[in-house]
């Protein structure tokens, strides 16, 4: 089932190695003109890629039709003093965007982001939405993400810009700082609802646990406040990873951060009202404390309209809300 998945992907041609414009000139269909969502994908991505003015870098980050770095392997700290396993997690840190997308487990974004301040999560970002962005033109020929430059420069350009105008005092710096923020809230809000998509098509290959099949994040929990729109997060980054890992064929070593100490981040999907009282879900040390039998926490009672400000999915696209009261 692996491999058939992976045949959906299309093999690069011998000695294509160069992108225009962070797509490949004349490989993808071109978008429809009535299909406006496709177009901006793609005219903001292209857009945004000519603002990476520096030429070892735009080569750098161009997307690799290749296998990509070896498999990770196992993460315990005695497997970390072999000097294979410490290849390939640099060769995996420090990798170009591929196809098929690379899985890059939540320990390992972690390991790599708090040393760095997030400065390499936001590397992380930018290569998966690359990924995503090709993978889903490879694919159907059509875009519904803005990429890595499309998704991410035009927030860097809108900060960078922004701030040296608040320094100034230039009037509507703000608002460029307000809009560049709002831009990457949404693109963090569509990267969920293309997850539960890519989770729907490769969670069978992994999983037979009928829970574990439903679409994994809310996308809207992106637009709560810390630390609620960091669980969705983690959530995201660990599904993803089981996303690539299952169409590349490759092994799950297990997550200890995601599937041990923060059981949250690998459980199948849950309301606001289900984790505020399930301290099993929260830690690991928490995973034999009782339920909590709150009022507040529970869900709605026997005929109360069941339309919950705490599942909203149906607003994204997800399946639609049950209408009936539940007990």
């Amino acid at each position: 089932p692996a491999a058939a998945l992976r045949a959906t992907v299309p093999a690069a041609s011998e000695g294509e190695a160069t992108i225009a414009a962070a797509t490949r000139i004349g490989s993808y269909p071109p978008p429809k003109d009535s299909d406006y969502i496709d177009r901006l994908c793609r005219g903001a991505n292209g857009l945004f890629a000519r603002t990476n003015f520096i030429p070892a870098v735009a080569e750098y980050v161009r997307l690799r039709e290749e296998d990509g770095p070896q498999p990770l392997l196992p993460c315990a700290s005695d497997a970390l003093q072999s000097a294979e396993v410490r290849r390939a997690l640099w060769e995996r840190l420090t990798s170009p965007p591929c196809t098929p997308g690379l899985s890059r487990p939540v320990w390992l974004v972690i390991a790599a982001s708090v040393p760095t301040a997030l400065g390499w999560y936001g590397y992380y970002k930018f290569s998966i939405e690359e990924e995503l962005f090709h993978d889903e033109l490879r694919r159907s020929g059509r875009a519904t993400g803005c990429g890595g430059y499309g998704t991410l420069f035009p927030f860097v350009w809108s900060f960078l810009i922004g701030g040296v105008g608040l320094l100034a005092g230039l009037p509507g710096a703000d608002l460029l700082v307000d809009a560049g923020a709002l831009w990457i809230l949404l693109g963090q809000v569509n990267l969920y609802r293309r997850v539960n998509e890519l989770h729907g098509e490769s969670g069978p290959l992994w999983t037979k646990d009928e829970a574990l099949l439903e679409p994994p994040v809310y996308a809207w929990w992106a637009l709560l406040p810390p630390p609620l729109d960091v669980v969705v997060g983690l959530r995201q980054v660990h599904f993803l990873a089981r996303h690539w890992a299952a169409v590349r064929g490759e092994p799950w070593q297990g997550d200890p951060v995601a599937e041990e100490f923060f059981p949250f981040i690998s459980a199948p999907r849950f309301t606001l009202r289900q984790f505020a009282r399930t301290p099993a879900l929260w830690f690991q040390f928490t995973a034999d404390w009782e339920e909590l039998d709150w009022p507040l926490l529970q869900d709605p009672s026997e005929g109360a309209p069941w339309r919950s400000p705490f599942e909203w999915g149906f607003l994204w696209g997800g399946a639609p809300a049950d209408p009936a009261p539940k007990s």
